[in-house]
């Protein structure tokens, strides 16, 4: 269908459309081939190219033949001699030539062709256009595409009502608070992984295990495909020196202790908990096993260390751990955007 479609277009606007696409496709074809070294693309690219230089070699003949007309012959011209008879042979009436006019009737005027190098022009303008646009199109488009994956925002906890620990502490902060802070835009930048969206990002503001709902201990998680990056805040009376000597007696490993924004600060590592839950007509959850080993960098909330800390744990489900010069970035980018309300 195509192909009776461009029959039916004249000469000077079908040889150039013809021109303007074969050189484009022919040298897309052979950017992708040397790009690549894929042989077969190449020899795809090869044809269009030739096929492309016989039809400019066409144009150019056909240019020339308009250019230098040759001289025709017309038989019965104004200038032919007709050949003598024998004498005494009559002349037959079919062939004596009738009177000349009195006038002669003026030359029709010359039909006015269309200008071939106009049309060829426009042709060459219009598809050159075109190829411009099938070649930038994938990139011109790729930029406002709605279908790709945003990330995610922290929940919106309007209403939450808070636990009594929190009107107790007045500058604990929620876990919206650290949600927000946490979920930036530079994150993945941090982590090592820019290329990477978040998946999830939560936030609760709950209260600290065995102190009977009365220790604040907001928190955050931002979800990555490699990566998980949890932030929480305890405010209790534990100081960073009181927290070291604690680990002693745990089971964490590679303890290292430095400071960070001016505040005391300690390395540690830790296995995660893991939770399965059964779905199924029982109801009933597995037991807690361990989850993958996560680095946490544990913060005074002060420089003067009275009590109170920042946790930032990160994890990953292969089991790889996070480079502990990424860890401080994180923590000396994200700390100062916690809001910290006036006591």
């Amino acid at each position: 269908m195509l192909g009776f479609l461009f029959r039916l277009l004249p000469f000077w606007v079908r040889e150039p459309l013809l021109i303007v696409v074969g050189s484009v496709f022919g040298v897309r074809i052979m950017y992708l081939a040397l790009r690549d070294d894929a042989w077969v693309a190449a020899g795809i690219g090869t044809v269009f190219l030739v096929a492309t230089a016989m039809r400019v070699h066409t144009v150019v003949q056909a240019l020339r033949a308009r250019r230098n007309p040759s001289p025709s012959a017309f038989a019965g011209g104004a200038d032919s001699v007709p050949a003598a008879r024998p004498p005494g042979l009559a002349t037959p009436a079919a062939l004596v030539a009738p009177p000349a006019p009195d006038a002669p009737a003026a030359p029709a005027a010359p039909e006015k062709e269309p200008n071939a190098w106009g049309q060829a022009v426009a042709a060459v303008a219009v598809f050159a256009a075109l190829g411009a646009v099938l070649w930038l199109g994938p990139n011109l488009l790729s930029s406002g595409d709605d279908s790709a994956p945003q990330a995610v925002s922290c929940p919106s906890v309007e209403g939450e009502e808070l636990p009594s620990a929190y009107g107790k502490t007045s500058r604990a902060v929620t876990g919206d608070e650290l949600c927000k802070a946490l979920n930036r835009s530079d994150l993945p930048q941090l982590l090592g992984t820019p290329a990477e969206i978040a998946t999830g990002a939560s936030g609760s503001s709950n209260t600290a295990l065995l102190t009977d709902g009365k220790v604040a201990r907001p928190e955050a998680e931002v979800r990555f495909e490699t990566y998980t990056v949890n932030v929480s805040a305890t405010y209790n009376e534990l100081s960073i020196a009181q927290y070291v000597k604690l680990m002693e007696f745990g089971e964490e490993t590679d303890v290292k202790t430095l400071s960070i924004l001016g505040r005391p600060a300690v390395l540690s590592s830790d296995h995660t908990m893991s939770i399965e839950f059964d779905l199924g007509s029982g109801g009933t959850g597995g037991p807690v096993g361990q989850g993958p080993l996560a680095r946490t960098l544990t913060v005074a909330l002060d420089g003067k260390d009275r009590g109170g800390y920042y946790d930032i744990s990160v994890w990953s489900e292969s089991g790889a751990l996070l480079d502990d010069s990424a860890l401080l970035d994180i923590a000396e980018t994200v700390l100062p955007t916690i809001p910290e309300p006036a006591a």
